[in-house]
């Protein structure tokens, strides 16, 4: 595995896994022994020098705030982790929103979403239009979990790139507990081979939208009895997008099979 942590020195990066508790709320820590034993290459910053092998999908994980009730500190070192494995894809992490404006998209396969914004001004309007650009010109991009509810701002533009969006006005989820994955499209290369799976996560029932998707997997509430969108995916312009509301916490992202997912989606968004 190799992993960058924008705006972290090496120094402030944990190697114990039970160190995660720990992290700040500028700071990502906690890069288990695990993880740095499956490294092959070091760690390095974006104005470090080229871009890394072709031979692993180069993917940005995006980060930094979300709601209280969302512990990205401690779920973002999950997702690298996760994404890692395997070796085919380089992670980088960039955990400061007010830096996304100055991305060089270029460097990248795939973005992974893992944040939602509250302040309309931060990551901005210029962020928004790289990542759109990124996209619509051939990149890849993932959302995870409550990334639906970034850029409230910027809503209708948002819903064509992400394909559904939170909606405040719905109702939130189900009750955090266990329920069955059901997937709709084992041919897909995201899903195919994959089985139905079970997860203990929050059911996502406040997603609006028209844009048209594909739906690679669903779940039925125990509240409404209603079907809900759980994983699907879009193009927007000549980009490819996954979108899935999975991995309110630790737990959830520990799922291997919500981990398989989101290894083949960025796989699969960066063209592989």
């Amino acid at each position: 595995m190799s992993l960058c942590i924008l705006g972290l020195r090496s120094r402030d990066c944990g190697r114990s896994r039970a160190a995660a508790h720990l992290i700040g709320a500028a700071l990502i820590v906690g890069i288990s022994a695990s993880w740095a034993d499956a490294g092959q290459q070091e760690s390095s910053n974006l104005s470090d020098g080229g871009p890394p092998s072709s031979a692993a999908v180069r993917c940005l994980l995006i980060t930094g705030e979300d709601y209280p009730g969302h512990k990205w500190q401690e779920t973002a070192p999950v997702l690298v982790e996760a994404l890692s494995q395997g070796g085919k894809i380089r992670v980088e992490v960039l955990d400061k929103l007010a830096e996304m404006e100055r991305v060089d998209w270029s460097r990248y396969d795939t973005v992974v979403m893992h944040f939602k914004n509250y302040d309309p001004k931060v990551p901005g309007r210029a962020a928004f239009d790289g990542l759109d650009r990124f996209v619509k010109n051939g990149g890849g991009l993932v959302l995870v979990h409550f990334a639906c509810g970034a850029f409230q701002e910027f809503k209708d533009d948002f819903e064509k790139l992400a394909g559904r969006v939170w909606d405040p006005s719905l109702r939130g989820h189900d009750p955090h507990g266990a329920f069955r994955v059901v997937i709709v499209d084992p041919e897909h290369p995201v899903t195919k081979g994959l089985k139905d799976f079970e997860t203990v996560d929050e059911l996502y029932t406040c997603l609006s939208g028209e844009t048209s998707i594909h739906v690679l997997a669903q779940a039925v509430s125990r509240v409404d009895g209603r079907v809900y969108p759980i994983a699907f995916t879009l193009n927007a312009g000549k980009g490819r997008v996954f979108h899935c509301v999975l991995g309110h916490d630790v737990q959830a992202l520990r799922n291997s099979h919500v981990q398989e997912l989101y290894r083949r989606a960025c796989l699969w968004t960066a063209g592989r």
